[in-house]
């Protein structure tokens, strides 16, 4: 009998030490790194909804083996233990290539024309491209447009920009058919695109001569044999 009782009080010290030692790594922290257009609340919120102890392993476990961020614009998260009381996620987000309008939503693609998120938002780095419109489009599939020759052009021009980090706000055409890209308060004229390869790898280098600018940057006639642009400054 005495040593039934020395079992069970040792069992209990072991459950007691265990319970205690549990409580020490309460989650009272979620810090998020990465994002740019996923919202930060909706990631923490994701995990949280997924939890029932608050608790920093259990979070860890569960970040690992199951628990998923069904969040607009991510693509993966990783988790990082920083304290009993507190971790980091890492957020890797969608590459978003550009956004047409619809409706009331703008519908984010990536370089191959691929909708990957759509939302009321729109977000300043991503460029926009004015005057393409759809009757409808699924998630996961190119976007069906009638102009496929001008999509392409398109999805040439915004691989193009995340080839050389460009930073560009709009894409439109103009009625014939001539490319015009926006940075800020620059309009750059780029022609019908037969030059375009050559035009926004010196893109970058040109528009950082005129940054704080306003204007029309003319580069038409920018080719291989002829690499002069000009600037005209708005008043």
């Amino acid at each position: 009998m005495k040593k039934l009782l020395i079992t069970w009080a040792i069992v209990l010290v072991i459950i007691g030490s265990g319970l205690f030692y549990l409580s020490t790594f309460k989650l009272k922290e979620i810090e998020i790194a990465g994002c740019s257009m996923a919202s930060e609340d909706q990631i923490r919120e994701s995990f949280k909804s997924q939890m029932k102890f608050g608790n920093t392993l259990e979070f860890m476990l569960r970040a690992k083996f199951g628990a998923k961020c069904d969040v607009p614009f991510v693509a993966k998260t990783g988790i990082e233990y920083v304290s009993p009381n507190k971790v980091r996620i890492q957020v890797y987000e969608k590459s978003v290539a550009g956004c047409i309008q619809y409706m009331e939503n703008y519908i984010y693609f990536d370089k191959d024309g691929i909708v990957l998120e759509t939302s009321p938002e729109k977000f300043e780095d991503v460029p926009y491209i004015k005057g393409l419109k759809v009757k409808s489009w699924e998630y996961g599939e190119p976007l069906p447009l009638e102009d496929k020759k001008k999509f392409n052009l398109i999805l040439n021009i915004t691989q193009l920009i995340y080839k050389y980090g460009l930073v560009i706000d709009g894409i439109q055409f103009t009625q014939e058919d001539e490319i015009i890209l926006h940075h800020d308060n620059i309009k750059v004229e780029l022609g019908d695109g037969s030059n375009l390869a050559i035009q926004m790898m010196n893109l970058g280098s040109i528009l950082a001569g005129i940054e704080n600018k306003t204007g029309t940057l003319y580069m038409k006639e920018f080719n291989e044999d002829n690499s002069t642009a000009s600037f005209k400054v708005s008043r």
